[in-house]
């Protein structure tokens, strides 16, 4: 590694650590404590020296994220970002840190996340989230019960009045996501599931029953991004950053101009572009799933099939590798998911998937993926497309 590494912009930037801390069912650890573990197992992939570390992008923890995040992990970062933006946070936040260390702002930033929403639950340290709160725009859906996942429903409702989507076409997500969970060790639930099961299953808003809805779980990750002359010194293969793009929608639903198009449509589109690809050049896909029809719809939007044609490609088992994991509906859902979306497509890319990996027709590694990230209800999306060498 050079002692002074070059500020030079327009420098290439890869993916060279990644990692999760302890996921599932982990009581006995704080979100600082995932924090550091994940950070640490990412650094020791890298095989790199924590010296070389200048950039910190952190959310969802503490008053001043990333501050105290910086302070707890002992750096003392010269560039930072702690865009909040829900799911959609890790994938935005990798694109802003590619940006400055290709301009030369930075040299390595490490991403990095923690939450035991689980086990603060159980121990009754905080509740469920019914609202987002009542306040500014906001005021105008929360007297009438308008939940996260009332919006989603209700989106949902218009794709299927529209296009002629099913009910059993959405419970296929559920289905495949546990099917590729069950050969992932990591995975939180791994026994297999029906489409009958799912529609089975007690009403949470309709049309999502429990199994269209993602599991709640503790966890955390981290990846570390560097400018191109790091990876000679690295650990691993390098995963590049090729192209990101994000977008924002709305709020407020009176605000949304079509429920069945989601953020997803620019940002893919600006990823895909930038990067140089189509989507149908690309081997995977990490998806938010935080409900069934986020991915399908997201499907949809990234141009892996045509608007409305979502619920027949799902039904086509195989088609396209998305949530190679288990997803949010099967692996863990610690919150703000969009983090281990880049650490399962790093792993494909690199071919060390714990459990289901991607092969090509020949046989060999996958070369391309895209992890995109939905935050909110369909308010924001994160797009980011990685590929190796």
């Amino acid at each position: 590694m050079p002692s002074t590494p070059r500020n030079r912009a327009g420098r290439r930037v890869a993916v060279v650590g990644i990692s999760l801390s302890d996921c599932g069912r982990v009581d006995e650890a704080t979100p600082y404590t995932l924090h550091a573990q994940a950070a640490r197992r990412a650094l020791a992939d890298s095989g790199l020296d924590r010296s070389v570390i200048d950039g910190l992008a952190s959310a969802g923890l503490g008053t001043l994220a990333p501050v105290e995040v910086a302070e707890y992990l002992g750096l003392r970062p010269r560039w930072v970002d702690s865009t909040a933006v829900g799911g959609a946070t890790w994938e935005v936040m990798a694109a802003h840190a590619a940006d400055a260390i290709a301009a030369g702002h930075a040299n390595a930033v490490l991403l990095v996340y923690g939450s035991t929403a689980r086990a603060d639950i159980r121990a009754g340290r905080r509740t469920s989230n019914l609202s987002f709160g009542a306040r500014g725009p906001l005021q105008f859906e929360v007297p009438y019960g308008h939940t996260l996942i009332a919006k989603y429903a209700m989106a949902a409702r218009r794709h299927m009045h529209t296009y002629g989507t099913t009910l059993e076409q959405l419970a296929e997500v559920a289905v495949q996501a546990r099917a590729n969970a069950a050969h992932n060790p990591e995975a939180m639930f791994r026994e297999p599931i029906t489409v009958d099961e799912v529609l089975d299953g007690p009403m949470i808003a309709d049309p999502f029953t429990k199994l269209h809805c993602c599991i709640r779980s503790d966890g955390g990750c981290a990846v570390l991004l560097a400018a191109e002359e790091y990876v000679p010194d690295t650990a691993k293969t390098p995963v590049w950053i090729l192209g990101t793009g994000e977008h924002v929608s709305h709020t407020t639903m009176s605000e949304w101009e079509d429920f069945t198009v989601s953020p997803a449509a620019v940002s893919g589109r600006l990823a895909f572009e930038r990067a140089g690809v189509r989507p149908e050049d690309v081997d995977l896909a990490e998806i938010y799933d935080a409900f069934t029809y986020m991915t399908l719809v997201t499907l949809e939007d990234l141009g892996f099939c045509a608007k409305g044609e979502g619920g027949p490609f799902v039904e086509e088992k195989g088609r396209l590798p998305v949530n190679t994991d288990g997803g949010g509906l099967s692996a863990c859902h610690p919150g703000m998911r969009g983090l281990f979306l880049l650490v399962e497509a790093v792993r494909q890319l690199r071919g060390e998937a714990p459990g289901l990996q991607v092969r090509r027709a020949d046989g060999s590694l996958p070369e391309l993926a895209v992890a995109s990230g939905t935050g909110g209800w369909f308010c924001s999306s994160g797009t980011v497309v990685l590929g190796r060498d």
